[in-house]
């Protein structure tokens, strides 16, 4: 799974070249160029029913998301609160007891 898959080899022959001593021009003989190989990887087709799927989920996770953020953030402002009227009470009855 993690090993890497290295391309085929090209398996195109070089062009030809044929020198002549006699002087003359020399003529090159080219073959065409390679073609790319087709890849074997599958292509991923968007369809108007497949788009408005990928935005109703990506829709539903942001909501999902933004509903456990409010809450632990709704979570830690209850608490905060909880411990500050839990203070003013403890102050409160330690203030009674000195002052008696």
């Amino acid at each position: 799974m993690f090993t890497p898959k290295y391309p085929t080899p090209d398996t195109a022959s070089p062009p030809a070249v044929t020198i002549q001593d006699s002087g003359a021009a020399v003529p090159v003989v080219q073959t065409s160029a390679p073609v790319a190989p087709v890849s074997n990887r599958p292509t991923v087709q968007l369809t108007a029913g497949s788009t408005l799927a990928l935005v109703g989920g990506g829709t539903a996770v942001v909501l999902v998301v933004g509903a456990v953020l409010v809450s632990l953030l709704l979570a830690v402002a209850i608490t905060g609160m909880s411990v500050a009227v839990v203070a003013v009470v403890l102050r409160s009855i330690l203030n009674q007891e000195r002052n008696r």
